[in-house]
């Protein structure tokens, strides 16, 4: 009896360690970010004073100065045009080298996807410098081309990986029946691949537009010219060496988060089954 109480407790203390672990998590992501939330409505008087009290009178003022200060309006339509043209051009291109790699009947198949694979170890530090040479001499510098390839490049490996272990579970007979049709790849790509890969779509296009939209490096090196500059590049405006605008910072730093925010609230459930079925394919 006393070895039976035993047991019964063990997994019970252990759920309830687990419960207060993820309790503890949730209470460490979370708090930052409620704070960063209240001391945006703060003057920067009262930030360094009471730097963890509430606002005693809460005022949107930093906001409206961020926004007209720093030409967020700018800097943010700068992101979206970015982060749109880099996260739908990996989207197409992830999935037709995907569609290649898996589909197409030729025995190299393996080493393109270990060289895809491969490019999961390069980092962007290691190739800034190169990078930033090349850009100059092809004169892509100050411009949205010269930032939105370099997106892409980095992000497209991942994407394949992720496309490669979907598209290789659709059925080879679809594509067979559709050849015998005499359709061409072009088509049994646009009508058949693509549709049946609704789930991984969605996966792709969150991944991509959460690390495009964060993208810094690459809009802080190959941009000189303000009207170039993305969101993340345009809060750092209000940290100098000599000064540092608290409200103005935290408020930016709010503007900045929130679409990120909104965005997952909106597609976390679509990126949750897209990783589910894709798991379940492999």
């Amino acid at each position: 009896m006393e070895k039976t109480s035993k047991l019964i407790a063990a997994p019970v203390a252990w759920r309830a360690v687990a419960y207060v672990l993820m309790i503890a998590f949730v209470v460490l992501t979370i708090f930052p970010l409620f704070w960063l939330g209240y001391s945006s409505l703060k003057p920067h008087a009262e930030i360094i004073q009471h730097p963890m009290a509430l606002p005693r009178s809460p005022s949107f003022d930093n906001y409206v100065n961020a926004w007209t200060e720093g030409k967020l309006d700018l800097a943010m339509m700068n992101s979206f045009i970015y982060t749109t043209v880099a996260t739908v051009s990996t989207l197409f291109l992830a999935l037709a080298a995907s569609f290649g790699v898996t589909k197409f009947p030729y025995k190299s198949r393996k080493f393109f996807i270990g060289a895809f694979s491969l490019g999961l170890m390069i980092t962007m530090h290691a190739v800034i410098v190169p990078l930033f040479l090349v850009e100059v001499k092809l004169h892509l510098v100050n411009t949205r081309i010269g930032v939105i390839i370099p997106f892409i490049a980095f992000n497209l490996p991942m994407s394949i990986l992720i496309g490669v272990s979907y598209v290789r579970g659709i059925p080879d007979a679809i594509i067979e029946s559709a050849e015998i049709d005499g359709a061409k790849y072009r088509w049994i790509f646009w009508r058949i691949i693509f549709p049946l890969c609704t789930p991984v779509v969605a996966t792709i296009v969150i991944l991509a537009f959460l690390q495009h939209w964060n993208e810094f490096l690459f809009v802080f090196v190959f941009t000189t010219k303000a009207a170039m500059k993305s969101l993340p590049v345009a809060i750092t405006q209000f940290a100098g060496r000599l000064n540092f605008e608290y409200g103005l910072q935290y408020a930016s730093l709010v503007i900045g988060i929130l679409p990120m925010i909104i965005f997952y609230i909106i597609f976390h459930a679509q990126l949750i089954k897209g990783f589910g079925e894709g798991s379940l394919k492999e």
